[in-house]
């Protein structure tokens, strides 16, 4: 494994991670040397994986051996290639297309940093980015009670039901822990809108993947001029006949 002093490895182009100070005379013209600070722990370790990666090379840390490799015995991928490093690569394109596919990414991936990484690594990036900007599934799910509180409180007479469920253990209830079973809601503007719809309405679902796999439905009528106007919505457990 080739490997490198971190307290004598010589790099390129980190100004902008170091603070102004003592220390930083080198970083002048570029280079990595004893003595320089830099603003937080994370930001000296990215500094270190971009100059490990672009170069080619591995570390490990407080290691003074020689080299012992070239760069053709380095693999496609990089050791300290990881997800965390590659979401900052990725996050633009998560941010204006989350159902980027995951190919795309390594391809992204392997255009930045040139090195091919692993199915799992770059799904595993793109799923701390969705949970970065989009926040993780459990979180969602938590806020969705308390945003149909809101909802509640500004248009006080719109329609919410929530069902919860108590979770078991081995035939015994957990105390004091209930798990979202299915959400109805109407808009008071749908129900408004209803009384003067056509006697007739329909009911449509779409499947939620991922994570929580239920689905979600819509019921729809017609109104006078033959638009479609929203009636009701709801989040259950499939599309099933109690449901």
């Amino acid at each position: 494994m080739r490997t490198l002093d971190l307290e004598a490895m010589h790099a390129s182009k980190f100004s902008e991670y170091a603070n102004t100070g003592e220390g930083n005379a080198a970083a002048k013209d570029g280079e990595f040397s004893v003595g320089m600070k830099f603003g937080s722990r994370e930001s000296v370790i990215s500094a270190i994986k971009s100059y490990t990666i672009s170069r080619g090379v591995d570390y490990i840390v407080r290691y003074n051996g020689k080299h012992t490799c070239t760069m053709k015995t380095i693999s496609q991928d990089h050791a300290k290639l990881d997800s965390d490093t590659i979401v900052d690569a990725i996050r633009p394109l998560v941010e204006s297309d989350p159902s980027i596919k995951v190919k795309s990414v390594i391809v992204e991936v392997q255009s930045r940093f040139n090195y091919t990484v692993s199915y799992r690594k770059a799904w595993l990036a793109k799923q701390k980015v969705v949970a970065k900007v989009f926040s993780d599934w459990k979180v969602s799910y938590q806020t969705l009670p308390v945003w149909l509180k809101a909802m509640t409180v500004k248009m006080s007479r719109s329609r919410v039901q929530i069902k919860m469920l108590p979770v078991s253990h081995e035939t015994e209830k957990v105390q004091g822990v209930r798990v979202l079973h299915c959400i109805f809601w109407s808009f008071y503007s749908c129900i408004v809108a209803f009384k003067h719809s056509k006697p007739l309405v329909q009911v449509d679902g779409t499947h939620l993947y991922r994570k929580y796999k239920c689905a979600f439905l819509v019921v729809v009528a017609q109104d006078g001029n033959q638009n479609i106007v929203p009636i009701a919505f709801a989040i259950v457990e499939g599309e099933t006949t109690d449901a």
